[in-house]
């Protein structure tokens, strides 16, 4: 069974570290997810709900931080201050996902 810090290899389909760019048992590199696109969209996504919905930290649950969005609709964003820190987080591409990674646009 497959925890959170595996992931199946692209070519041979042996359990990896998730983290992993080279597959240890057949040497294939592995895919970023189709990264400049999803990530692309991704931040576009994060940058409306912020701006839009940021005071009930709708961005946060659409990025997998579930904890901080709960404290931020139950706060109100910190009455403000915090929804327009992470608006510009957002902006800047300096806000990381639920995986650690920072969700910013892409120039392609």
């Amino acid at each position: 069974m497959r925890t959170d810090q595996e992931k199946y290899c692209f070519s041979c389909g042996e359990a990896i570290f998730s983290k992993a760019e080279i597959c240890p048992k057949c040497g294939v590199p592995q895919p970023d997810i189709v990264r400049n696109k999803t990530l692309n969209n991704r931040w576009i996504a994060a940058v409306l709900l912020c701006w839009i919905l940021g005071v009930f930290g709708a961005h946060r649950f659409y990025l997998g931080r579930t904890g901080s969005g709960v404290l931020m609709l139950i706060t109100i964003g910190g009455l403000g201050i915090w929804y327009l820190i992470d608006l510009i987080l957002v902006i800047v591409g300096q806000m990381r996902d639920s995986n650690g990674q920072y969700v910013k646009a892409q120039i392609e």
